[in-house]
């Protein structure tokens, strides 16, 4: 490979894909197509919009990022079956640079899912990898659980795929097995025994079950891999995959050492961390590398002290970097929107007319609760997510009685499909007869799977950001709400993860991941 092929690592974003894995992270079509747009402007080299043959749902917004992609690679997932094939050319075709991803399970274990033996399995990576070179010139093959496959098998079946038209050959750490030095070794006994290796580029996919999936996609650059699989705020199934702000970032700053570069403008990471943290429900946890919320927060005396000094001492990369800026706009209730906007593109968040339309209403009514409006509460606004278009079920009134003794009391009124509608229900505390009430008004067997609550400033007048995650019959869905009061933000919460169930509920399970063995590493 040429020196530029080497110098440069090529940034394969699997967020609407393998993130979308992860348990209620599912996404609207609109959210998928704003996610996809967000990567692209970033300069993501190849971004992975989706599984074709999943669902109608999976293909349509495969399509639709296709079609609208103005620089990104725009990739499918492909199982290794021809009519898998078939239906991903479809969704890709009218890209302006397509790639099909095809894989299949290589490894002991994974071998027996479809039971083939060896020979049989080989014979079916030939077969569909040359269907996929003959529909599209850029095709992507993955042997997946590469790790614990038996490495004279791995270089066979890898030999096999780039003679049938390979252009990339990606290497998953599917169950997040292997350390570092294991990760560059594999890599490097790779383009050291298999023909051909060294005219195509070798990838690398990792998973963070051992916390190592950043340390193992670095690791593999260094022994010679030239893209890296990762997902915005290390989102996926499981502990996730690597995170591609950690990768990223982990170039740039560590360039003297690893002198490789991105495509990637760094300071756009904020702004699509925070999107994504909205838009799945996943809240970004407050020590997470590079966009967690103390990223860059000093509290101890001597940080403190050394930051004033000189910025250097306790900080190795700068906010700026990543899209954080400081500002001295204090917000409130007479602050403007040109306020607000440059307040949020400070913060990392971009908003176009609509959006900030929307934010201002909820900001005004925030603002005559609150004396000051601190950070934390205009991102907690910014992850307050609805979906006009699918607001079947609104809050319209709620009253809650609570005493010492005996079962809580709520009266609320919703509207259900334009029709207001009223009840009083018990429970066992306000949020339980809140959400009691909301499931005599609109029935359904759904499970709540999960409750959180956290609060987002201090004081008794702090919001409160609660995360609400329902099951229904394989459909995971989640909504996300804030409020100074925790009763009504747990129940705009239930109520947005409800909107969303009913919404998939009507398209007959279409969103639901309807076919198994989905996952590509």
């Amino acid at each position: 490979m040429n020196d530029t092929k080497q110098d440069r690592v090529l940034i394969f974003d699997t967020t609407l894909r393998d993130g979308e894995q992860s348990p209620g992270a599912t996404m609207t079509h609109a959210e998928k197509l704003e996610i996809a747009s967000l990567l692209d402007e970033m300069g993501v080299d190849i971004i992975e919009a989706g599984f074709p043959i999943a669902s109608e749902g999976d293909f349509a917004a495969v399509s639709e990022i296709a079609k609208n992609s103005a620089n990104a690679v725009i990739c499918g997932l492909a199982r290794a079956q021809l009519p898998d094939i078939d239906r991903c050319w479809e969704a890709i075709k009218h890209a302006r640079q397509p790639r099909i991803h095809t894989f299949i399970g290589t490894s002991p274990l994974h071998r027996a899912i479809p039971n083939l033996d060896k020979d049989q399995m080989a014979e079916r990576i030939h077969d569909t990898v040359t269907h996929a070179r003959n529909l599209c010139d850029n095709v992507q093959w993955s042997p997946m659980d590469a790790t614990r496959t038996e490495l004279d098998y791995l270089y066979r079946v890898v030999e096999i795929a780039i003679k049938a038209g390979a252009t990339t050959i990606n290497i998953p750490d599917t169950v997040g097995y292997t350390a570092p030095r294991e990760s560059a070794d594999l890599i490097r006994k790779l383009l050291e025994n298999v023909p051909g290796a060294d005219e195509i580029v070798f990838a690398t996919h990792c998973h963070n079950d051992l916390g190592m999936a950043t340390a193992n996609s670095l690791a593999a650059v260094e022994a010679g891999a030239r893209q890296i699989e990762c997902t915005i705020n290390g989102l996926g199934e499981r502990a996730g995959n690597t995170a591609l702000e950690e990768v990223v970032m982990a170039l740039k700053v560590r360039n003297d050492i690893m002198p490789f570069e991105t495509g990637v403008d760094t300071t756009k990471i904020m702004n699509i961390s925070r999107r994504v943290a909205a838009v799945s429900g996943f809240a970004v946890q407050f020590n997470k590398a590079i966009v967690g919320k103390n990223a860059f927060a000093h509290e101890s005396g001597i940080h403190q002290d050394g930051m004033l000094k000189n910025a250097e001492t306790f900080e190795i990369m700068r906010p700026e970097d990543i899209g954080l800026t400081e500002t001295n706009i204090v917000m409130g209730k007479h602050s403007g929107r040109a306020a607000l906007r440059s307040k949020l593109e400070n913060l990392g968040f971009e908003l176009g007319d609509n959006q900030l339309k929307d934010v201002f209403v909820r900001f005004k009514e925030l603002a005559d609760r609150k004396k000051e409006i601190y950070e934390d509460d205009l991102i907690a606004l910014m992850r307050t997510s609805t979906d006009p278009e699918n607001e079947r079920v609104k809050l319209t009134s709620m009253t809650v009685v609570c005493g010492t003794e005996g079962p809580q009391k709520a009266d609320m009124g919703l509207e259900v499909d334009g029709t207001q509608q009223k009840t009083t229900q018990t429970g066992d505390g306000p949020v339980d007869a809140a959400f009691n009430c909301i499931k005599a008004l609109v029935p359904h067997n759904a499970r709540l799977q999960l409750y959180q609550v956290h609060a987002v400033t201090e004081g008794t007048d702090a919001q409160a950001t609660v995360s609400v995650r329902l099951e229904e019959e394989g459909r995971i869905v989640t909504g996300q709400s804030a409020d100074t009061d925790t009763v009504v933000a747990s129940v705009r919460a239930y109520i947005h993860a409800l909107n969303r169930l009913l919404v998939r509920r009507e398209k007959g399970g279409t969103d639901k991941r309807e076919v198994s063995y989905k996952d590509a590493g």
